[in-house]
């Protein structure tokens, strides 16, 4: 295999593996927001020294400043305000998804050849992560047959749908090491999602929410604990490390 695109899909029925691995994977957090490319251009270095055993795992906790990404299955008609903030094409799979301040995004750099390669799992793996990680605030994050991420279901009993997106997947697989990763919405700007179609999904009823707006007072440094609490049941133990940039 040499390289593998994938936007996750919550519809795989593949069992609920843990990808573990005892050896702890380092754990970095930035307090200052990352510009788009510099991360990218860090994460495709580190990937290809993790292949040539140079470097370790990595996790990377960071926020970006407002922009639009579109994956490799984006489609032009989901930009509908190419204007609004700086749009990035993506390596990552996926469409168009929105990254800002009050958004935790964590980049996964992980060995998958030594988690079993398995790449559905991984999938898996990375939205069980999410859930364990909502679970830990009350909140019951679901997956969603042909829809990515992670959602939450807000349907008033007897009314119409209304289900929200509250986290989004999209990773990418060089020589079985991944790349990209999820991106949580704790408090962004919910209005900046406007200016895409987020991950093309338009259906009346689905929208996107934050820990915040489901009426919980969770802070990044809250959502970053719980993280990696949850990142050690799905994935292995973490040991800190300094952060990148």
């Amino acid at each position: 295999m040499a390289e593998t695109f994938i936007s996750a899909h919550p519809g795989l029925e593949t069992p609920r593996t843990k990808l573990w691995n005892d050896a702890p994977v380092a754990w970095a957090t930035s307090n200052k927001r990352v510009d788009y490319e510099q991360a990218v251009a860090f994460m495709e270095k580190r990937a290809a020294a993790i292949r040539a055993g140079e470097a370790g795992e990595l996790v990377w906790l960071l926020e970006h400043p407002a922009l639009y990404t579109g994956g490799t299955g984006a489609k032009t008609e989901d930009l509908l305000n190419a204007d609004r903030f700086p749009v990035y094409k993506s390596s990552r799979g996926g469409q168009y998804t929105y990254h800002g301040p009050g958004q935790r995004v964590a980049y996964l750099m992980l060995d998958l050849e030594k988690r079993g390669k398995d790449i559905r799992a991984f999938v898996n793996a990375l939205e069980e992560w999410i859930i364990l990680m909502l679970a830990e605030f009350n909140v019951k994050g679901e997956r969603r047959d042909g829809r990515v991420g992670v959602w939450v279901d807000r349907t008033a009993r007897g009314g119409p749908l209304q289900e929200d997106k509250i986290a989004a997947i999209g990773v990418r697989i060089r020589r079985w090491v991944s790349f990209h990763g999820i991106a949580l919405n704790v408090e962004p700007d919910l209005s900046h999602f406007t200016g895409i179609t987020p991950c093309g999904v338009s259906e009346p009823g689905l929208g996107v929410t934050s820990l915040v707006d489901l009426g919980l007072p969770v802070t990044l440094d809250d959502a970053d604990m719980a993280l990696k609490r949850a990142f050690g049941n799905v994935f292995g133990p973490t040991h800190d490390a300094a952060s990148p940039h």
